[in-house]
């Protein structure tokens, strides 16, 4: 039995009229409260067959349901149904084996963010739901998030967090790979963004005037709050802000273009199943070429992803970005020289 949305919400109105003791519910009674309440969620709703209430029923008999003890009772020919114990109610009930099937997903998923510091109370919380859940069976993750726990300045993403939350204003210490020393910078934080397993900030730099400066949290010294009225985000819709590009980097005023690329071999096929961007359209052009075309705007992380894939891939259009990585491979291969 699907223990969809709506199944849910069938099995809630049948146990309260199940144990109604004021009214008799016969089969149609059933189908009535059940798709008045569906039609108040869902005025399109095209109504419950009999067959479904009787299948819903036959759930709730089940072990796998609530072990439902259901007096069938009759009344000339027509049958009407309540609980045994007229006390009795599937809300007062252990969780079911579908329930805690459920649960114990959405504990292994739960687990693979112990380690990172905003959710510290996943550690305490995890065990105790694995107590309260423990069945006969020994169960596997069968899931794992490409996560790193040991990333240098993950220790600033629940402070960064937190300051997001409660509208914090922050100054941070920051020393780019291109420094020799530290420098302090007063940010109004707005967004947490992952990318290639690290982790940014972005956020209102006042000394700039820019609503989208970013920051490398491993780059982060240190963080502490600051004097100063919040500076509320009403420039940038962060959905929209990442559509046109790849990564975190966004050039000043950049336009998306259009950028034609052609993928040799299997690793056109992989291209395939693993778009580089929601705006990629691939075409085989021969046998082992395929053709993506992206409306992308050109960037940093945009040269690196087409250069990680080397001889499989070449740049057709623009000009300048096949230059560009073009340049970056004669670079590379004096390094072997």
């Amino acid at each position: 039995m699907a223990t969809n949305k709506n199944a849910l919400i069938r099995y809630k109105v049948l146990d309260n009229c199940f144990r109604n003791p004021g009214r008799r519910y016969f089969i149609d009674d059933l189908i009535a409260e059940c798709e008045s309440v569906l039609l108040e969620i869902d005025p399109e709703s095209n109504g419950i067959s009999r067959r479904q209430i009787f299948e819903d029923i036959a759930f709730m008999e089940s072990k796998e349901g609530w072990s439902i003890e259901l007096d069938k009772l009759r009344d000339g020919k027509k049958v009407y149904y309540r609980y045994a114990d007229m006390s009795f109610s599937i809300n007062n009930m252990p969780l079911n084996e579908v329930e805690i099937n459920q649960l114990k997903a959405a504990v292994d998923i739960l687990s693979q963010f112990k380690g990172m510091p905003q959710f510290e109370w996943v550690n305490e919380l995890v065990p105790k739901l694995q107590q309260g859940i423990a069945t006969d069976e020994a169960s596997a993750t069968i899931m794992e998030f490409d996560s790193n726990q040991y990333l240098k300045g993950i220790e600033h993403l629940g402070p960064l967090h937190n300051a997001i939350f409660y509208k914090k204003v922050l100054t941070i210490s920051y020393q780019p790979f291109e420094n020799d020393v530290p420098f302090d910078v007063v940010i109004h934080p707005y967004f947490l963004k992952q990318y290639n397993n690290r982790w940014f900030l972005f956020g209102y730099n006042p000394e700039k005037e820019k609503y989208d400066w970013n920051l490398a949290i491993d780059r982060i010294i240190s963080i502490k709050e600051t004097k100063g009225k919040y500076q509320k985000n009403n420039k940038i819709d962060w959905q929209e802000y990442f559509e046109d590009i790849i990564g975190v980097t966004k050039p000043v005023d950049a336009e998306p273009e259009k950028v034609v690329l052609h993928f040799k071999g299997r690793t056109g096929n992989y291209m395939e199943t693993k778009p580089l961007h929601g705006s990629q359209k691939p075409k085989w052009i021969d046998d082992n070429t395929l053709e993506v075309t992206l409306e992308i705007i050109i960037n940093y992380e945009l040269e690196r992803l087409i250069l990680s894939y080397a001889d499989s891939v070449s740049v057709i259009q623009p000009l300048s970005l096949s230059e560009a990585i073009k340049n970056r491979l004669v670079e590379a291969l004096n390094q072997y020289k």
